[in-house]
């Protein structure tokens, strides 16, 4: 649902519903080390599903005999940025919508650089899958291993590693699997179950196991990485959860001229997680009234139920004062409200964070001033395990971080609730996004 940060919206699009139903469409992630083709498989997935236009890859096979290369560089379809395609990496998150018979995507390709791991922690935020890549030839690395880590902390349900450049390795079972039982290692110490990672073996660059099933791999018996993107089950987490949805604007009709429409009071806004029904008791928060939900109103007619991800305007059975950054829950199953918040953070910002720092923590559709408090402990890549935290933090560092906020928050742990158990730490004076931030330790959880 479109706002601004004002709150003004038009009401078509605060009661809209959305175009897909969620259980559609699947919101995957790439991930990987710099030149572990990321965007070339990207472009892969989008060149043999027919996912691109005629004149895309016309300009693709232009640019692709001016490098001097013999075959379409189909990594040219992601990096569409004059930066990218002059250093040969992926700087920003690149967004790509396909479509096959059996599934909707959207598609975050993420940057491999290590000091673009800030836009894997984007990219990976909403998926419910990632696929990590690793190189044949140099298997597990310590950005494979930094982006796996991040990928358990924001709790991606499922991973793919995908295993590329196998024509490289001349198509050697041996050094696929020593790979495979690496990365299993990891990942079940990254608090992954078994049954959540799938190695595939590719090639980007020709296509083994990529849409086609490939006849240079013999050995391998499972799925091509379409295949398994188009039949994984998507249920993702915030379908399980308690009833969550910030409200982002109140909808009061005036000079409509219609008498249906004189008393109409709703709260626009997007069902955060969980579901919502007519009757349903919920509780508004951060002032805790409880009341009744009389409707559940779109654009195409009321519903007898809404799930997470649907834009719709909520009617309640009691006249309450709610405004924008109010939070309705269900009543049986709350957040907490507080103002002290143990969280984890994700540094993005090129200058450093320090304790008592001033900043702005948006959360939902709140925004509110916030203190640092004291930084406990910092993640370590090499060794994944939390220690010593030093006196500031610098980009990229993932660590445990103390707040404290103006107004009192109703916040979920992370590992929850996913919607209200994250949030952005914000500069004050130029608006820029300093830090991703989830409530609670969910790494630590996971590392036990």
């Amino acid at each position: 649902m479109a706002a601004s940060d004002n709150g003004e919206t038009t009401a078509p699009e605060a009661i809209g519903a959305e175009p897909c139903h969620p259980r559609d469409l699947l919101r995957f992630a790439t991930a990987g080390s710099v030149d572990d083709g990321k965007s070339t498989l990207v472009g892969r997935l989008l060149y043999d599903t027919k996912s691109v236009l005629a004149d895309q890859i016309e300009a693709v096979q232009r640019a692709s005999v001016d490098k001097g290369l013999a075959t379409p560089d189909l990594s040219l379809l992601v990096d569409g940025l004059r930066a990218e395609r002059e250093q040969g990496i992926t700087i920003d998150v690149a967004y790509r919508y396909f479509a096959t018979p059996q599934r909707e995507f959207v598609l975050a390709d993420t940057p491999g650089h290590v000091q673009y791991t800030r836009n894997t922690v984007t990219g990976a935020s909403t998926a419910e899958l990632a696929v990590l890549l690793v190189d044949a030839r140099n298997g597990i690395v310590e950005q494979t291993r930094r982006h796996a880590a991040v990928l358990a902390l924001l709790r991606v349900p499922r991973l793919v590693l995908a295993i590329n450049k196998i024509d490289l390795v001349s198509y050697d079972e041996e050094t696929l699997t020593a790979i495979a039982k690496d990365f299993a290692s990891l990942a079940r110490s990254l608090g992954f179950p078994d049954d959540a990672v799938v190695t595939i073996p590719v090639s980007a660059l020709v296509g083994d196991n990529v849409v086609e099933r490939s006849q240079r791999t013999p050995w391998y018996d499972g799925p091509t990485l379409l295949g398994h993107l188009e039949s994984v089950p998507v249920v993702g987490p915030e379908l399980r959860a308690p009833f969550r949805m910030p409200v982002q604007y109140v909808i009061r009709p005036r000079g409509s001229g219609r008498d249906d429409l004189h008393d109409y009071r709703g709260y626009a806004g997007q069902v955060a997680s969980g579901t919502v029904a007519p009757g349903d008791e919920v509780v508004v928060l951060p002032g805790g009234r409880r009341t009744t939900v009389a409707a559940v109103d779109t654009a195409d007619g009321p519903l007898d139920v809404a799930g997470a991800r649907r834009s719709v305007t909520i009617r309640l059975a009691d006249d309450i004062d709610i405004s924008r950054g109010d939070l309705l829950a269900a009543a049986d199953a709350p957040p907490r409200v507080t103002s002290e918040l143990e969280t984890t953070v994700c540094w993005l910002a090129e200058k450093p964070l320090r304790s008592g720092a001033r900043l702005l923590l948006k959360h939902g559709t709140r925004t509110t001033q916030v203190i640092v408090g004291a930084i406990t402990e910092r993640l370590d890549p090499e060794t994944l395990r939390f220690g010593e935290a030093p006196a500031q933090l610098q980009i990229n560092d993932i660590a445990h971080v103390g707040l404290r906020a103006a107004d009192a928050l109703p916040v979920d742990d992370y590992a929850d609730v996913r919607a209200t158990g994250s949030f952005l730490l914000i500069d004050p004076p130029t608006g820029n996004t300093l830090a991703a931030g989830l409530v609670g330790f969910p790494l630590a959880d996971a590392l036990g």
